[in-house]
């Protein structure tokens, strides 16, 4: 579990369109008392002469329950590039640059300290004889940055050296053959730097803070309860609205359970879930910092028969009917309830199929 402070402790409302519906549909039916039994000027069967001013159309669907959660629009965690050896910085990217594979992250005593791809830190000298998960990481990274005379495996042996040797000669760096980790930064891509930490002429020894880095690509975080965890999986599809109303797809990257530090001594810390939501960048022009609305699926109902809400009628004993209308005529259909979403309910009933045409109440 990891230790960070979210931009904000205001614990955010939990939008659940379910309850919504149905509380308004029992207050509606409280106002409205309606009865299933038939009323004057319906035949004996619950049947009328007169069709509703307006109708609607009985659905097969998939019904989807969302409940909606703010989240904050950003660049994602944020790390913190710390010297790896002793010396004068002498070199630090500008905040809001972009660092890619190959590139200096920042110059100690006037030689680059060197960006580059994955997810095992540098922790040995690599040498020719070295072994292991390192070497092909290591490997990898030579031969995208052009460097090929060499066979991509764990071991690094005298054909990886003489290719050390000319990347060495490129950067300005002491031609050696071998891989100081002191000079070699990883990361999973390219980083966007932040906030500046020291400064140029600065005397560094290992573990000096220089700067925050993110990932180049904006996010959306949301933090939710961590009992949450079953609707935030990794990979599942999210609806993100944009403060102009426009509704995106994004899908869940990350979930990790997070404590969410309180800003004074009035409020306790709490743990939260952090989910890192993952957008198309494209859909962001135009927006720095926002708070965006993330919409969670919270249950879902394939294929089922639904109308509008509005369509519902209740009884003053219990229960609820539709109306359906077929020849210009109507009658009471009783139905049971399941999903409400976007609107509209899951009806079963005896009868009921889709492409009926139902009544709704004015």
């Amino acid at each position: 579990m990891s230790r960070r402070r979210s931009p904000g402790r205001r614990r955010r409302k939990v939008a659940v369109a379910a309850t919504v519906v149905v509380a308004l549909g029992g207050a509606a039916a409280a106002a409205t008392g309606v009865d299933l039994t038939p009323s004057p000027g319906n035949t004996a069967d619950g049947t009328a002469a007169d069709p509703p001013a307006e109708t609607a159309e009985v659905t097969r669907q998939t019904l989807v329950e969302t409940r909606t959660e703010s989240g904050r629009l950003g660049f994602g965690e944020t790390t913190t590039a710390t010297a790896r050896i002793d010396g004068t910085l002498t070199g630090l990217p500008d905040v809001g640059d972009v660092v890619d594979r190959g590139e200096a992250m920042y110059s100690v005593d006037d030689a680059p300290v060197v960006l580059l791809h994955g997810s095992l830190p540098a922790y040995r000298t690599l040498e020719p004889g070295v072994e292991g998960d390192d070497v092909a990481q290591f490997e990898e990274n030579l031969a995208a940055l052009g460097y090929e005379w060499f066979t991509v495996d764990d071991t690094f042996d005298w054909a990886t050296a003489a290719a050390v040797t000319a990347w060495q000669r490129d950067l300005g760096w002491r031609r050696t053959g071998t891989v100081d980790p002191g000079r070699i930064v990883y990361a999973e891509g390219a980083v966007r730097v932040g906030a500046h930490q020291a400064a140029v002429g600065d005397l560094l020894t290992t573990g000096t803070a220089l700067f925050g880095y993110t990932a180049t690509d904006r996010v959306v975080e949301v933090d939710l309860d961590t009992s949450d965890r079953d609707v935030a999986e990794t990979g599942t599809a999210v609806e993100v609205t944009l403060p102009d109303g426009t509704t995106i797809a994004g899908k869940v990257v990350d979930a990790e359970s997070v404590v969410d530090t309180a800003e004074d001594d009035s409020e306790q810390d709490r743990t939260v879930l952090r989910v890192t939501v993952a957008v198309d960048e494209e859909a962001l022009t135009g927006l720095d910092e926002a708070v965006l609305s993330v919409g969670f699926a919270v249950s879902r109902r394939e294929d089922v028969l639904t109308v509008p809400v509005a369509a519902l009628l209740a009884s003053a004993e219990g229960g609820y009917a539709v109306e359906v209308v077929t020849d210009g005529r109507t009658r009471l259909l009783p139905v049971e309830l399941g999903l409400f979403a976007d609107g509209r309910v899951e009806v079963t009933g005896e009868g009921l199929a889709p492409g009926m045409t139902v009544g709704m109440p004015s």
